[in-house]
C-alpha cells in the first residue's frame, strides 16, 4: 500500500490524520484528532501544520469556543482520502480474493468482538 501511496506525496500517519478527519461526523478538534489516533497533543500539531501547508486541512475556529481550533478537508483533501480509499479497496480486494467467504466473515466478527471488547477497557 505504502509504494502506491507515495505517488500522493502523503505519509501513512498523514492518510491515517486524512481519513480520520474525512469520516468524522463532525468536524474534530485537534485535541479530539489527537486522541482519536492515539498521538501526542503536540505530534498532531505538527502533522496538522504540514497537512495545511500541504493545502490538504484547514484550521477553523470552533463556533461554540473560540480557543478550540476544527479540523476540515480542504477540495484537495477530499481528493487525496477518495484516491486512498480507491488504492485500499483495489488492495484489500487483491488480498483477500482468495479466501472463503465464511472464514471472512467469522474472522470479522471475532475482531469486532475483540475492538468491543478493548473499546469497555477493564
Amino acid at each position: 500500500m505504502d509504494r502506491r501511496l507515495k505517488g500522493l506525496g502523503v505519509s501513512q500517519a498523514s492518510w491515517m490524520s486524512i481519513a480520520a478527519v474525512a469520516k468524522a461526523q463532525r468536524p474534530l478538534s485537534q485535541s479530539d484528532l489527537a486522541d482519536h489516533l492515539g498521538v501526542e497533543g503536540a505530534t498532531m500539531v505538527s502533522m496538522i501544520d504540514r497537512l495545511v501547508k500541504a493545502g490538504l486541512v484547514l484550521r477553523e475556529p470552533s463556533k461554540e469556543d473560540r480557543r478550540v481550533k476544527r479540523v476540515v478537508l480542504t477540495e484537495a483533501g477530499n481528493r487525496v482520502f477518495e484516491t486512498v480509499k480507491t488504492e485500499a479497496a483495489a488492495l484489500r480486494k487483491e488480498l483477500l480474493a482468495g479466501i472463503q467467504p465464511a472464514k471472512l466473515e467469522s474472522a470479522t466478527e471475532l475482531l469486532e468482538q475483540l475492538q468491543g471488547m478493548f473499546d469497555a477497557g477493564p
